[in-house]
This record gives structure tokens, C-alpha cells and sequence, in this order.
């Protein structure tokens, strides 16, 4: 994508296309259900921190570890970072000066403090995935870095840093997607002109991929392929949900056939990069050895030609204003579509630990790319998937003081908060621009991390398994303190995965309430809450999950479990 020479007239262009989308909003059909102004922002909009006013790199992905770490990481190709590497190490690409700055650190979330990584070859608009044990596998990147795969094994001091894996890819995965599978494989789907998929581990060099005519079938050409990192989402059956453009298809990969293909999300816009919206799989709901209804959920986008129009013409066209959910194990799916309170591009959607679905970061005009994007969303909203009346369903928060645009990131962390980085929509690293590179991090707190619900709030005292290990159909209880029960709401254990987070998508991000089986009170404050694990692999891939007990809405702080 060509750079471009940002001038004073972004502020302009922001203050009257904000006034344009608030005049002339993007167009829905009068089947959709509409936001409600009654229901936007209440006591419980939500608190803002500034955790670091630089943590030396812009954070374009982030991934939380078992140990409440987060790797953080930029790229390599724009130049030095604002961050030294340790030791006077430095990296020396051919016909290039020795770049002695790091372009990934490690987030210490209990302490706030940063350690600088060393990694060696371009991750720009990489994916990743944890594997069982813990590991990140982060896959792809840019130029030397495309078909590289790398792995990050976390520990509790300062030892542990990137491994770069001598067996490369099959194809350079350039905004490819990642999924962990049933079986512990993880799944990387597509790339810039590449309509292929492989799998991790690779057993050599010569390990096959596959053809994929879908993605070859929904890129709408260059500039505007609209196909870039597909959604992917692994159903209860075990097969996968692959959305990518406006399309959408249930994929066996196992037979690299097309189970079915669903109907097209109504409207006219594009849901993938360049028109970058985001994509959850809604909470799972389990109960026995049934597999549980699955629904996905796509919020935001930018019609046909809009990446052109922004990055050839400098006319930032308002983004899509829609969300659409679909149950996927309906025997005849059909989109439902909803209307947010502001049209949004670029925006993150996060699973909270109740199961409402944060939206945050983005911009109301434009598209991804360097300085195609304009009018940024400083508002997040949260989405309540559960009200039955679908006016109701979004509630604006409290605002950032800071534009989160291209490249900006949000993961939820144990605690319940979200962290919050990133923003970076130029080529290399400008602090002048009206859009400036932010190299911050932030967290954003709920409302029931309210003081006025602390009473509410459960704490875990243990989880009763060995080795805070959760089998498969197993029987498990949950000790937790609560001072104030309230025997009207439901007590509920939900299990939620770290995602790897970049471009608006959280890669592999999961989360569903176990079956209670009884709650039991032990003493005043003390209470027990037995469960059952979840039934298949299918429904829950192997690996680390954060454990919370929900009480009336509000969720304890997490414990790491491990479901095998």
C-alpha cells in the first residue's frame, strides 16, 4: 500500500464526516432492529486507566499467556522502534543498518513493567494460536518473515524469548488466520494471494497444503480484497466456520470439502480486511453431553470500493453501521441483522466473562490501511446478547482520549479488565500526524469492576481438580467467597481462551458456561459450585482457559485451568 503524506486536513475531513454519518447514516433495511438513544450511556459506562505512556512499540498483535503475561509485538521493516534491546544486541538484515531496538516486549500485567524481545525476521500482519501446552505459535509475517514460524514458551523470570523454527510454511501467510483444532493442530488459513490452508506442526519443508476455492472466490481484487483474515470459528461439530467478504461457508478440513454454505449477510458491505469489521462465536451454553447451539456474530465493515476510495481518491466513505447474527446449527441459518449506535471499521469485539461482547477502537469513515481510515470511534459499546429486545441490546460507554485506528488491539485479561494498545496507520512511526503512531497501553474496566459491586463479586478460593486440570465430562467443584449472595440470580462458570488479537479479530477467542450442577452454601460467605467439564474437544479445543464464577452478572477474577 503506497504511503502518504498526512496533512492538517485530516482534522478537518474527521469533524465533517462525523457530522456527515450523524446526518446521513449508513443505510439499513427496515427488517433490521435499531439501536435505542434511551439506552446509551449509564452509571455503568465503564472506567479508562493510562497503564503506560510508551511501552517502546505500537502493539499491532497481543497474546495473554497462562501466567498473565502478554507478548506484544510490532514489525520490522519501518525502521527502529523506541526501545532499546538488552545486551547491545542487535539484528543486521542485508543492505540495512544494524536495527538495535526491540519490536516485541513482554507485558507484565501485576507488576506493569515491559521486558524487551528479541524476535528476527518480520511479523507484520502475522496470526497466531496457543497450542495446548501453553506455547504461542505465531505464524507468517512479511518479506523474510512470511513463511517463518516462530513459538514463545512462557516462564516466570527472564529467560524466555522467541524461537524461530527451522521448518518454514508451506506458503507466505501475509493476513492469513489461525485456529486451533480438536486435535491440538492449529489451522492457518489464507494470506495476500494465497488461497490455500495449512497445518502446525509442520512434519518438513515439504508438508502439503490445500486448496481453498472459496477464498480464491471472495478476494474482490487487488487493493480491495476484502478476504483478508478470514473469520474463523470451530464449531461444536467439529468443523469450521470460515467467513470471509460476505460470504460464509461450513468447512470440513479434514476432507477439504464445503459442508454447506450460508446465505450472504445482508447489505451492501464488505466485513474483512481492507473493510475491516470483527467477528465473536456468542458464548456456548453447555448442558450434558449435547452439543450446544452455536451463533456468530460480524459487526461493522465498509461497502464495495471503499479501500480504493480512501487510499487513491482521499474520500472517506462512512463505515457500516450493522451487526449480523446467525445460529449456525439452525437447520435453515438466516442472518438477523441489528443496527449499533454508530457505524464503525476497524473495531475489536471482545468476549467478556459474563458473555456480553465489548466493541472498541476503530473509525467511523474509511478503512485498514496507512492513513485510509478518518473520524475515530473514542466510544466503546457494549453489546448485551442476552436481552430478548434487540433495542436494548447496546449500551454506549465511557470514551478514550486516544484514536485507536489501524493496527490498535484489545484483549480481556484475567482481572476482567481489557487491555488496550496499539494504533499505528502509517508506514513508519510518525508522532506529528493527526493520527500519530501510539505506542501506550491502556485498560479499560467494565462496570462490575464498579466499587458499588464489589460486595457481589465472587473471589475463587480453589478449584477442585488435580493440578487445575478439567477432563472432559468430568465433575468438578469451585470454592468462592461472596458477601453478598443473591439467591434470585444464577451463580455460573464460564471458561474463556486467550485470543491472539490483531487487525480487528481475535483469532481462536471462546468462551462458554459450563453445566452447574448444584450451588452449596459452607459456611456465611463461603460457597461451593459443582460443574460439569465440557463434553468434546470439538466444543472445547485442549488448552489453558481462565476460569470465572459469575454472580448476578458479575464475574470473580480468573484461575488459569488447563481442559484436556
Amino acid at each position: 500500500m503506497a504511503s502518504k503524506n498526512p496533512s492538517f486536513f485530516f482534522l478537518l475531513l474527521s469533524l465533517t464526516l462525523g457530522l456527515w454519518s450523524l446526518i446521513f447514516p449508513a443505510s439499513s433495511s427496515s427488517s433490521y432492529y435499531y439501536y435505542s438513544s434511551k439506552d446509551a450511556a449509564s452509571d455503568d459506562e465503564g472506567d479508562w486507566v493510562l497503564l503506560q505512556s510508551s511501552i517502546g512499540i505500537s502493539a499491532m498483535h497481543m497474546q495473554l499467556l497462562k501466567n498473565n503475561m502478554v507478548v506484544i509485538f510490532d514489525r520490522m521493516d519501518m525502521g527502529p522502534s523506541n526501545l532499546s534491546l538488552p545486551n547491545n544486541a542487535c539484528i543486521q538484515k542485508p543492505g540495512q543498518p544494524p536495527d538495535c531496538t526491540a519490536h516485541s516486549v513482554v507485558y507484565d500485567v501485576a507488576s506493569n513493567t515491559v521486558r524487551p524481545l528479541l524476535v528476527q525476521t518480520d511479523t507484520w500482519c502475522s496470526s497466531g494460536s496457543l497450542i495446548p501446552n501453553g506455547t504461542l505459535v505465531q505464524t507468517g509475517g512479511y518479506h523474510e518473515g512470511d513463511r517463518v514460524v516462530r513459538t514463545f514458551t512462557p516462564c516466570d523470570d527472564s529467560s524466555c524469548d522467541w524461537t524461530q523454527l527451522p521448518v518454514p510454511l508451506g506458503e507466505r501467510r501475509w493476513y492469513a488466520s489461525n485456529q486451533l483444532l480438536p486435535d491440538g493442530r492449529v489451522i492457518i488459513v489464507g494470506g495476500r494471494r494465497v488461497y490455500t490452508y495449512e497445518f502446525f506442526p509442520k512434519t518438513s519443508a515439504a508438508s502439503a497444503t490445500f486448496y481453498m476455492s472459496f477464498l480464491k472466490e471472495t478476494c474482490d481484487g487487488y487493493g480491495d480484497e476484502n478476504n483478508l483474515y478470514p473469520f474463523l470459528h470451530l464449531l461444536p461439530d467439529g468443523n469450521l466456520y470460515v467467513f470471509a467478504n460476505e460470504r460464509s461457508i461450513l468447512f470440513d478440513y479434514n476432507r477439504n470439502r464445503v459442508v454447506k454454505e450460508f446465505p450472504v449477510i445482508p447489505g451492501e458491505f464488505k466485513r474483512n480486511y481492507p473493510s475491516t469489521g470483527s467477528s465473536v462465536l456468542l458464548p456456548l451454553w453447555l448442558k450434558g453431553d449435547a452439543l450446544p447451539e452455536a451463533e456468530v456474530m460480524i459487526c461493522g465493515g465498509a461497502p464495495y470500493g471503499a479501500f480504493n476510495n480512501s487510499n487513491f481518491k482521499r474520500v472517506f466513505v462512512p463505515a457500516s453501521n450493522t451487526c449480523g447474527r446467525m445460529k449456525l446449527t439452525d437447520p435453515e441459518p438466516k442472518w438477523v441483522m441489528e443496527v449499533m449506535p454508530m457505524p464503525r471499521v476497524m473495531s475489536d469485539m471482545v468476549l467478556l466473562p459474563n458473555g456480553e461482547v465489548l466493541i472498541i477502537n476503530g473509525a467511523m469513515n474509511g478503512t485498514a490501511g496507512w492513513e485510509d481510515g478518518a473520524n475515530p470511534v473514542f466510544n466503546p459499546v457494549l453489546y448485551k446478547c442476552y436481552l430478548p429486545d434487540p433495542a436494548r441490546r447496546f449500551v454506549v460507554l465511557s470514551p478514550s482520549k486516544i484514536p485507536r485506528m489501524y493496527h490498535s488491539t484489545a484483549i480481556l485479561l484475567a482481572d476482567g479488565r481489557v487491555l488496550v494498545g496499539g494504533s499505528n496507520p502509517h508506514e513508519k512511526y510518525n508522532f506529528t500526524s493527526y493520527f500519530p503512531t501510539d505506542l501506550s497501553l491502556e485498560a479499560f474496566s467494565p462496570y462490575y469492576l464498579k466499587p458499588r459491586v464489589s460486595a457481589m463479586r465472587p473471589s475463587i478460593l480453589s478449584v477442585e481438580t488435580t493440578g487445575d486440570t478439567v477432563l472432559y465430562k468430568q465433575v468438578f467443584a469451585v470454592t468462592f467467597q461472596l458477601n453478598q449472595y443473591n439467591p434470585r440470580s444464577q451463580i455460573s462458570v464460564s471458561l474463556v481462551t486467550p485470543s491472539f488479537t490483531t487487525h480487528s479479530y481475535g483469532m481462536n477467542q471462546r468462551l462458554m458456561f459450563l453445566e452447574v450442577i448444584e450451588v452449596h452454601q459452607l459456611s456465611t460467605y463461603d460457597y461451593k459450585v459443582t460443574a460439569r467439564g465440557p463434553p468434546t474437544a470439538t466444543v472445547a479445543p485442549p488448552g489453558y482457559y481462565m476460569l470465572f464464577v459469575v454472580h448476578a452478572g458479575i464475574p470473580s477474577q480468573a484461575v488459569w485451568v488447563k481442559v484436556v
